[in-house]
């Protein structure tokens, strides 16, 4: 598509001498953040004394992003552009944060790194050096919004920081060793999701320089027909900026921007006010540059520049290192003439300065990139309106999750004129019992359609791609931009985001202690589909421990909520939906199954996280003989039906039924600040008296939380234990010793007050596994005790 633009005319003289000198300014600040503590402006000679102690940094990306950042100056000036910087080729945080401080906005956050001599001083020695800043584009750094620590998720987070951002465009810098990664391979089919008319644009720029730390990248290697085969198959449009010279660079790039702009705006402008609905050929940028661009060319008689030499500090200094580097370094910073790029005083001069856009539309600026302060609340509908009929406890309930999806329906209904809520998912809203919300929206689509389709369209809340990387990621940059949402994925396979979740609770403790940063909505995961109701699956779908890795970041941070019935899922997702700055995990099944409480009860319940139930409990009158705690959905059905066994065969027992919604009650308040104190742990739990705790996940874990409690040796933790195959339901739970006849098996094994009744029970419990394994052998589903079983039946605690 030719566009023709009065603004498209090449760049004048003027322009360009303040971009070069932008870029120049830039890369010397840059030097100077990784080598300099001090002589910061170059007054005498340099020395050794001037140089840190310890050179830590990476080169190699920078000078090819303070080149990009400086032509987005330009083109945010020239065309009016609202546009955030999200750096994705790893430590690139000398380039952020040189950037920040020659636009001011780094001196106005902390103005004691100031815009004159001292001021560079503070800059260059904060960097990478104990109590100052990290080396990549860290929280700490005003505009930055995506770490870049670990390498693959910039461009998911550009796009989800443009969904229902229809003003906004995302520069996302990719770096070619990144574009390895599988979450980037995959995050350029995100182009198929986006809609020109409610959303904004994204431009990536394909950083490609070369090298990775020690190898070529795979796309700086394939013959450059291939690679925009690659790009255009992907369904991008490409535009290469091709080169090392300095000026024809320049122009390149500023061509090419502007080729850019105009067919962003012209995509926009024909989806927005011509109706054309066909998915568009976004336009990208491929940067071909040198890896350490106007870095030394040779070191120590090897290539540095344009090679992986560059990629980290490509001079070492110290009073051992040869003395040529010490004066290859000052060459270095030399070569870009700070004398005409800082004034006396030290101050960046006002003529190039004036590159930089002004206010909140500088990058480093951008209120998206602090996404807190447009944060708004959530209108929520009344949750209790949604609430399941439990007229006595253990009545049937179609499922957990499909009592929630009529409430996250009209979440989005309430919310559709602020468009500031999506559900994200991997192929899986419907298969998680969320089918629901397909009466108030459709999934996002812009790739073909077929008239046997279902729930799809150009517009709508709901955002699928079988790609939980994608899913993850799209749903962080849509809350780091200051909108809210939801993941709904299943259980096992949540673990392949563990490490961008780290990635998101490290960022939430960081900006948590940064004053100008602003909290967030919470990243709130629904994990259905869960452990024990993958029966059909098989093995593979059985897996708990994602709430393992999640208690090991900060306890500020996270939370972990396992509601054992449909009521209490709607009280702990309202809650969480409306939470800030937290990670939520809720664990809930899809399945039909038994419902415990009514909806006043089980707010009130959600609300303490932890409670006794007086109605399964029979100890009112006096201390129990064993305590039979329960976390999880399907343990508190094993933990009732146990207690229905020993109430009708052990009647002298006296038991308490303890069940846990908010697993972080377990920890030591010490430790977390939903922890129960100690006095009111040991009032539920004893102090000496058994806890057969049936729990949802690794019993392990239980330990974990509980290891400084008092009656810590006589918590006994029933959970899955890497059992599983293609069985019933009810033999999963056997197969983990978690089933209702292990559970009191281990009653009557450590509660001596059982007595000789408890024997008897003890093998007719044994024999009634033995016939529970036959049975399900050849008929393949479970005892009709086990599958009918009522709480509170006249029949119930029987052993046919």
């Amino acid at each position: 598509m030719m566009i023709d633009l009065p603004h498209q005319q090449p760049i004048d003289a003027s322009q360009l001498r303040a971009i070069d000198a932008w870029w120049r300014a830039a890369n010397y600040l840059s030097v100077g953040q990784i080598y300099l503590r001090a002589n910061p402006l170059l007054r005498e000679p340099l020395a050794l004394a001037h140089i840190k102690r310890m050179l830590l940094g990476h080169w190699g990306t920078t000078p090819g992003q303070n080149f990009i950042y400086a032509h987005l100056n330009r083109a945010i000036r020239q065309y009016d552009l609202d546009m955030i910087y999200l750096s994705g080729p790893g430590h690139g945080g000398p380039a952020v944060v040189a950037n920040a401080y020659l636009d001011g906005t780094y001196s106005e956050v902390y103005p004691q790194v100031s815009q004159d001599e001292a001021g560079l001083q503070r800059l260059f020695k904060q960097f990478s050096f104990p109590g100052g800043i990290p080396s990549h584009a860290s929280p700490e750094c005003p505009g930055s919004l995506h770490e870049g620590g670990e390498l693959g998720y910039s461009l998911s987070h550009a796009f989800g920081a443009v969904f229902d951002n229809p003003g906004l465009i995302a520069a996302c810098v990719i770096g070619d060793g990144e574009a390895e990664t599988g979450p980037l391979a995959t995050a350029w089919h995100s182009n198929k999701f986006l809609d020109p008319v409610g959303d904004g644009a994204v431009l990536p720029i394909l950083h490609l320089n070369g090298y990775k730390i020690a190898n070529p990248t795979v796309l700086a290697r394939i013959p450059r027909e291939e690679l925009e085969q690659l790009l255009r198959g992907y369904g991008w449009t490409p535009h290469v900026v091709s080169g090392s010279e300095s000026e024809p660079m320049h122009r390149a790039m500023a061509a090419a921007l502007d080729a850019v702009v105009a067919q962003i705006r012209q995509i926009q402008r024909d989806a927005r006010e011509g109706g054309v609905r066909t998915r568009p050929r976004w336009p990208m940028i491929v940067l071909d540059s040198p890896k350490g661009w106007t870095g030394p060319a040779m070191v120590d008689g090897r290539p540095n520049e344009g090679s992986f030499r560059a990629h980290q500090v490509p001079l070492s200094i110290s009073a051992s290192s040869p003395p040529e580097h010490l004066q290859q370094l000052e060459a270095w910073l030399r070569s870009y003439r700070p004398e005409e790029l800082f004034d006396e005083r030290g101050r960046f001069r006002p003529e190039w300065a004036a590159l930089a856009p002004g206010g909140t539309r500088r990058m480093s600026a951008n209120p998206h990139s602090n996404g807190g302060l447009l944060l708004r609340d959530l209108l929520l509908p009344d949750f209790r309106d949604y609430a399941v009929a439990v007229p006595q406890p253990g009545v049937r309930g179609s499922g957990d999750t499909r009592a929630l999806g009529p409430f996250l329906r009209d979440v989005i209904r309430l919310n559709e004129p602020s468009r500031n809520f999506r559900v994200f998912g991997p192929d899986e809203t419907i298969s998680n019992g969320l089918a629901a919300v397909f009466e108030a929206t459709t999934r996002q689509w812009q790739a073909a359609l077929e008239p046997h389709d279902e729930f799809l369209a150009p517009q709508g809340r709901v955002v699928e791609m079988l790609s939980e990387h994608q899913c993850e990621g799209w749903l962080e940059g849509y809350l780091l931009t200051g909108r809210h949402g939801l993941f709904n994925c299943y259980e096992a396979f949540i673990h392949i985001v563990d490490s961008m979740f780290n990635q998101h609770a490290k960022w939430l403790k960081m900006t948590a202690a940064i004053p100008w940063r602003r909290p967030l909505a919470s990243l709130n995961y629904l994990l259905a589909s869960h452990v024990w109701r993958q029966d059909h699956n098989g093995f593979t779908h059985q897996d708990p421990g994602f709430i393992d890795h999640v208690v090991n970041k900060k306890a500020e941070i996270v939370r972990v909520y396992l509601p054992p019935d449909a009521n209490c899922l709607l009280s702990v997702v309202d809650h969480c939906l409306r939470s800030r700055h937290y990670v939520n995990v809720v664990v809930a099944g899809k399945h039909p199954a038994p419902q415990w409480l009514a909806m006043e009860a089980a707010q009130r319940h959600c609300s303490r996280g932890i409670g006794v139930w007086p109605w399964a409990s029979n100890d009112q009158h006096g201390e129990p003989d064993v305590v039979m705690a329960c976390a999880g959905d399907v343990p508190t059905l094993e933990t009732l039906a146990a207690v229905s066994i020993l109430r009708r065969y052990l009647p002298q027992l006296k038991l308490r039924v303890v069940n846990v919604v908010d697993l972080m009650k377990l920890q030591s308040p010490s430790e977390h600040p939903h922890g129960l104190d100690d006095d009111d742990f040991d009032q539920l739990f004893t102090r000496d008296k058994p806890v057969i705790f049936a729990f949802h996940g690794y019993p392990s874990l239980v330990h974990r939380l509980t290891y400084r409690r008092s009656n810590h040796a006589n918590l006994h933790v029933h959970g899955y234990k890497e059992e599983g195959t293609i069985t019933t339901a009810f033999d999963m739970t056997v197969l983990n010793a978690l089933d209702r006849f292990h559970l009191v098996i281990n009653v009557i094994n450590r509660v001596p007050q059982a007595g000789e009744r408890g024997v008897y029970l003890k093998q007719k419990l044994l024999d009634k596994l033995i016939e529970h394994k036959q049975y399900i052998d050849q008929n393949g589903e479970d005892l009709p005790e086990i599958r009918h079983w009522t709480w509170g039946a006249p029949e119930a605690g029987m052993l046919a």
